[in-house]
């Protein structure tokens, strides 16, 4: 599994689209400390971009990997390896590249201008941390996508509409139901229904630790109001890892009954 990891890892660092994706961030991350010598702004202007371009990428990279390396795949399926192993060490190459771009991308700029000594360094390891965990979750996901439908098409379809729905649809249907629901205490379905979007729940994890009342919302508030900070951002670090272990056994339970 290691080999198979590694081999997938630099072989997407290679490609020149990991190239743009972490050019784009070295950029954004240098513009904004370049007109900006707030890094409390600029972390929460990042986390706007992070929030809706990490998961995008790690979806399409995902299903995009799968599809392309599939002739490759099969060669590995007719040698004694384990499948189990061929498709983890297929996956933890592709989610630790786009992690190890947006480290790169992000971590170069701030660690010039200074990061390790300011105050602000945690509320950017929290960004970071966010990052990783929406790059494993949504390339694990987009995987999962692409091991169960054989047709490209209807693979990039679904994909892209996991994406929506984790990025804007759902949302929109959050909102609807709190305000139908409005005249009753809703606090405890707000933060379960939460649980259930990491792009949420990842927000409320940067807003807990920059500590941002006004831009909390009200998932946000509730999580603080009756978790408190610590205990808040313990369940939604505990959570996001269920959100990568779930996709991931889904993976090894598909390929060890596929038949390919």
């Amino acid at each position: 599994m290691f080999k198979i990891l590694k081999y997938s890892f630099f072989d997407l660092m290679r490609s020149r689209w990991t190239y743009l994706y972490c050019g784009f961030y070295l950029l954004l991350a240098g513009s904004l400390l370049w007109l900006s010598s707030d890094l409390s702004k600029v972390i929460i202007s990042l986390m706007n971009v992070v929030l809706v371009l990490a998961p995008l990428i790690a979806t399409m990279f995902g299903v995009m990997y799968y599809y392309n390396s599939r002739e490759f795949t099969e060669l590995l399926l007719a040698q004694p390896v384990r499948r189990g192993h061929i498709f983890l060490g297929q996956y933890l190459g592709l989610a630790g590249s786009l992690a190890a771009s947006l480290l790169l991308g992000l971590g170069l700029p701030f660690a010039l201008y200074g990061i390790f000594a300011s105050a602000e360094i945690w509320n950017f390891f929290t960004l970071l941390l966010t990052g990783i965990f929406l790059s494993f979750i949504f390339s694990a996901l987009a995987f999962l996508i692409a091991l169960r439908h054989e047709n490209r098409i209807k693979g990039f379809g679904l994909a892209i509409l996991m994406w929506l729905f984790f990025a804007l649809i759902y949302d929109g249907l959050f909102l609807l139901l709190l305000s139908v629901f409005s005249d009753y205490p809703l606090e405890g379905m707000a933060i379960g229904l939460s649980m259930f979007n990491p792009i949420d729940l990842s927000r409320i994890l940067i807003l807990l630790e920059l500590d941002i009342s006004a831009l909390m919302g009200y998932t946000g508030a509730v999580f603080q109001k009756f978790l408190g900070a610590g205990p808040g951002m313990s369940i939604a670090i505990a959570v996001l890892l269920a959100w990568i272990a779930l996709p991931v056994w889904g993976i090894r339970s598909l390929a060890a009954r596929k038949d390919f």
